[in-house]
C-alpha cells in the first residue's frame, strides 16, 4: 500500500497523518490517528454543476463502526449499524459548521465529507480528528476550499488547569469542555459546555486554543504542500456584473426604506426592480434572471451590514443591546407534570416536563458510550413556526442539535439521582420561530422545571448573539439577534448558563473568523443579556415548587442490604412480581442494594414499600414475631415466620412441660414466638418460655 507519512504536533501529543490509497476513488482522503483511535475521512465533489441551486450543496457525514470498539450493538434481530447515532449526527453538524464556512460562497457543485471511525480507544475521542481530517482531505483535493482548519478541545477546572485535547478520563473531571475549530488565525467554530464557568476562563480557554490552532495550521500547511493538487473552480458560478449594478443602483435608498419599515414589503420591491430590469434596454439573459433572487439577497445583506455598521440601526430599530419585549408564564398545560411558555419577540417555546421512575432512564448503546441517561432535553421545530407548509417527519439533524444544545445547557443544573430519583424528560415546541429558538428552549424549560418542582437552585437562561463586520475591520456586536440579522449576520453565538456562569456555548460564523478581542466582548454582552433575562423569569417562580403536581407519580426510597436482593426478587422473580402487580407500582433495584418505589398512587406505593420492610427485615434476638407451624419432629416445631425466614421452637422453650409438640401444637397454626437466638450460619431458635401460651388442647393425661 503506498503512504504518506506525516505528523502534527499539538502540546504534548502527537496526531498520525497518512495519505494512502484506501480510497483511491475520492477526491481527496487522509487517515488520522492519535493513540488507537484512527479516523479515515474522504472528500468527493460531484462531477455536474448545478447552476439553478441558490446554495452550495454540502453533505457531512460521520459514520461509527462498532467493530472500531470491538462492540456488537443492535437488536437480537438486526446486528448492524443503521440510521447514525445522536452522537454521530452532533459530530457531523460539527464538522459542517467549521467547514462549511471555508468553501466559495458561489460553489454549486455537490461535495459530499464523509468521516469513518475505524478504530477507536478510550482515551481519544474522534471529533477533533474529524475535523483535521476534513481540513487535510479536502485541502489536498481538487476541490475549492479555504483551509487548512484545526481544530483543539480545551478542558478546565481548578483541580486540573487547562487541559488540551483531555483524554475522557481527564474529561470527568473538568467543569468546562469545549472545543474550538479556526482557520489562519482566527476562530470560526465553537461547541462545548461547562458547569457555571465564567467569562474570564472561557476567554482564556479561546486564547489557549487559538495559539494551539496557529500553530497546527502552519504544520498542515507543511503537508498541504506536498500533497496539494489543482482546485477545479469549473463549479464557481459567476454573476453579470453589470446586471448586479443595475439592480444595485435600482434599489440604492428604497431597500434602506423597506429594511427599516414595519412592513418589510421585500416581494413587492422584488417585483419593482425585475420589471424595470426587463424593461431596460441591455437584453439581459433568461440566465440573468434566474440569478436574481441570489443578487437580490447579495444586495440586502450588504444593505443590513452597512446600516448596522454606519448608522447603528437594526432591521427592527432596536439598540445593539437592546433585547425583544419578554413575557413568561407557566402551567399553562393542566396534566403535564410542568409547563412554561417563553416568548421574545416573536420566537416563541412551550417546554413542557414529564417524571418517570428511575427505570424511565434511556438506555444509550454507542461506540464511545453506553449507559444511561435519566435527562431528556427534546426540541421541536414543525413548519408552522415559521409559516411553512412542511411534513411531520422524525426529529431532523437541526432538531436533535438544538435540543442537544439546551440539554447541555440544562444538564448541570439537574439535581443527582439520589436528591430527586425521577427521571426527566423535557420537550420544548417552536411554537413562533423568529431567531434563537434554542435558547428561548432553554428559557422556557428552566421555568417549567421549576413549576414542576424538580429542584434545581436557579434558572438557566440563553441568548444569541450576532455580529455584523466589514473588509476595513469595523464590526458591531448585536444582541438577540432574529431572522435577518441571523440570515444575513455573520455570527451566530450562542451563550447559555446562570448568574454565576456559562453552562453551554455554541458559535457560528458566515466569515472566515473572529478574534480574541470580538469573542471577549461577545460573552461580556451576552452575560449582560442572560442576567436581564434571568431577572424577567424570576419574576415568574423563582425557586422550584415545594410539592409536585398531583399528576406525576411518587417515588419512595428505601435501603436493604445488597445481600437481600435475593430474597425481594425470588425465585424467578415471583416476589417482586407479585408486589407490583398487586399495588400497581414500578420497583428499580440498584445494586447497593437501594430501591425505588414509584406509583401515581401514593398509598399503593406505601403498601409495596410495607410489603418490601416486612420481606427484608432482619429477625432481631429479643423480637417478638408471629409465624405459622410448618413441621412437627420429636424435638419441637419448625416455625414459618413469613418471607423465607424460620425457626426451631424445641420442646424444652415452652414455659410448662411438654411430652409431645402435637398435643399442643398443630400444622398451620399461628403463634407468637420470641426470637431466643440468631446463629452466625443465620439458624434461628425460638421460645415461648417469656410470653404467656394457652395450648389450643388439653394436655393428655
Amino acid at each position: 500500500m503506498e503512504q504518506k507519512e506525516y505528523q502534527l504536533k499539538v502540546n504534548d501529543k502527537v496526531i498520525n497523518i497518512k495519505f494512502n490509497n484506501l480510497a483511491q476513488q475520492a477526491n481527496g482522503s487522509v487517515v488520522c490517528q492519535l493513540g488507537e483511535t484512527l479516523v479515515l475521512t474522504t472528500a468527493v465533489m460531484g462531477s455536474t454543476e448545478r447552476p439553478d441551486l441558490d446554495f452550495f450543496p454540502l453533505l457531512v457525514d460521520y459514520e461509527e463502526k462498532f467493530y472500531a470498539a470491538g462492540k456488537i450493538y443492535g437488536s437480537r434481530f438486526v446486528r448492524r449499524e443503521s440510521r447514525p447515532t445522536e452522537i454521530a449526527i452532533l459530530l457531523a453538524r460539527l464538522v459542517d459548521r467549521a467547514i462549511r464556512p471555508l468553501f466559495p460562497e458561489m460553489l454549486r457543485r455537490d461535495v459530499q465529507l464523509v468521516s469513518t471511525c475505524l478504530s477507536i480507544d478510550e482515551d481519544n475521542d474522534p471529533d477533533i480528528l474529524a475535523l483535521i481530517g476534513a481540513s487535510l482531505a479536502l485541502s489536498t483535493s481538487n476541490i475549492p476550499f479555504g483551509g487548512p482548519l484545526s481544530a483543539v478541545r480545551i478542558g478546565w477546572s481548578e483541580e486540573t488547569g487547562f487541559l488540551i485535547n483531555p483524554t475522557y478520563q481527564e474529561r470527568e473531571k473538568c467543569v468546562l469542555d469545549v472545543i474550538f475549530a479556526g482557520q489562519g488565525e482566527k476562530i470560526n467554530m465553537i461547541e462545548g459546555g461547562g458547569k457555571e464557568v465564567s467569562e474570564e476562563i472561557v476567554s482564556q480557554a479561546f486564547n489557549l486554543a487559538l495559539e494551539e490552532i496557529i500553530k497546527m495550521n502552519k504544520e498542515q500547511e507543511n503537508i498541504i504542500k506536498e500533497n496539494s493538487r489543482e482546485k477545479d473552480l469549473s463549479g464557481i458560478k459567476t454573476i453579470n456584473q453589470e446586471f448586479q449594478q443595475e439592480l444595485e443602483s435600482f434599489l440604492n435608498d428604497k431597500l434602506e426604506a423597506v429594511i427599516l419599515s414595519d412592513q418589510k414589503n421585500f416581494e413587492e420591491l422584488k417585483k419593482e426592480a425585475i420589471d424595470f430590469l426587463k424593461n431596460s434596454n441591455k437584453n439581459y439573459s433568461e440566465e440573468d434572471f434566474k440569478n436574481f433572487d441570489l443578487i437580490y439577497n447579495q444586495i440586502i445583506n450588504q444593505t443590513i451590514h452597512r446600516l448596522v455598521l454606519e448608522k447603528g440601526l437594526r432591521p427592527d430599530k432596536r439598540g445593539l443591546k437592546e433585547i425583544r419585549p419578554i413575557e413568561a408564564s407557566i402551567d399553562f398545560l393542566p396534566r403535564a407534570h410542568g409547563s412554561a411558555i417563553f416568548m421574545r419577540g416573536l420566537t416563541h417555546t412551550l417546554s413542557a416536563v414529564t417524571l418517570g421512575s428511575p427505570s424511565d432512564v434511556l438506555i444509550m448503546q454507542g461506540m464511545e458510550f453506553t449507559g444511561e441517561k435519566r435527562f431528556l432535553h427534546h426540541y421541536n421545530f414543525p413548519g408552522y413556526s415559521s409559516g411553512e407548509v412542511a411534513p411531520l417527519r422524525g426529529p431532523g439533524r437541526r432538531e436533535i442539535g438544538h435540543g442537544a444544545l439546551a440539554e447541555r445547557a440544562i444538564t448541570p443544573l439537574i439535581p443527582d439521582k439520589e436528591i430527586f430519583p425521577y427521571t426527566i424528560r423535557v420537550v420544548s415546541e417552536v411554537l413562533s420561530s423568529n431567531g434563537s429558538t434554542s435558547m428561548a428552549s432553554v428559557c422556557s424549560s428552566s421555568l417549567a422545571l421549576m413549576a414542576a418542582g424538580v429542584p434545581i437552585p436557579k434558572h438557566i437562561a440563553g441568548i444569541a448573539m450576532g455580529l455584523m463586520t466589514n473588509d476595513k475591520g469595523e464590526y458591531k456586536i448585536l444582541t438577540d439577534i432574529q431572522g435577518p440579522e441571523d440570515h444575513f449576520g455573520d455570527m451566530d453565538c450562542k451563550v447559555a448558563g446562570t448568574e454565576k456562569g456559562i453552562t453551554a456555548l455554541q458559535m457560528d460564523l458566515k466569515i472566515k473568523g473572529i478574534s480574541q478581542e470580538i469573542f471577549e466582548k461577545t460573552l461580556i454582552q451576552a452575560k449582560e443579556a442572560r442576567l436581564f433575562i434571568l431577572e424577567k423569569m424570576n419574576q415568574v417562580i423563582n425557586e422550584p415548587r415545594k410539592n409536585l403536581s398531583p399528576y406525576a407519580p411518587r417515588i419512595f426510597t428505601y435501603k436493604i442490604k445488597p445481600e437481600k436482593i435475593g430474597e425481594l426478587i425470588g425465585p424467578g422473580g415471583k416476589v417482586i412480581q407479585a408486589i407490583t402487580q398487586a399495588t400497581g407500582t414500578t420497583i428499580d433495584i440498584e445494586e447497593d442494594g437501594t430501591l425505588y418505589i414509584t406509583s401515581p398512587d401514593e398509598e399503593k406505593a406505601k403498601i409495596a414499600l410495607q410489603e418490601i420492610e416486612e420481606i427484608t427485615k432482619d429477625l432481631l434476638e429479643g423480637e417478638i414475631v408471629e409465624g405459622k407451624v410448618s413441621q412437627i419432629r420429636d424435638f419441637g416445631a419448625i416455625i414459618d415466620l413469613g418471607h423465607q425466614h424460620s425457626g426451631l421452637l424445641h420442646i424444652s422453650e415452652f414455659p410448662y412441660r411438654v411430652n409431645k409438640i402435637d398435643d399442643v401444637l398443630k400444622i398451620g397454626e399461628t403463634i407468637k414466638v420470641k426470637v431466643k437466638k440468631i446463629e452466625p450460619n443465620g439458624k434461628v431458635s425460638l421460645s415461648l418460655k417469656d410470653l404467656k401460651f394457652e395450648s389450643p388442647r388439653k394436655e393428655k393425661k
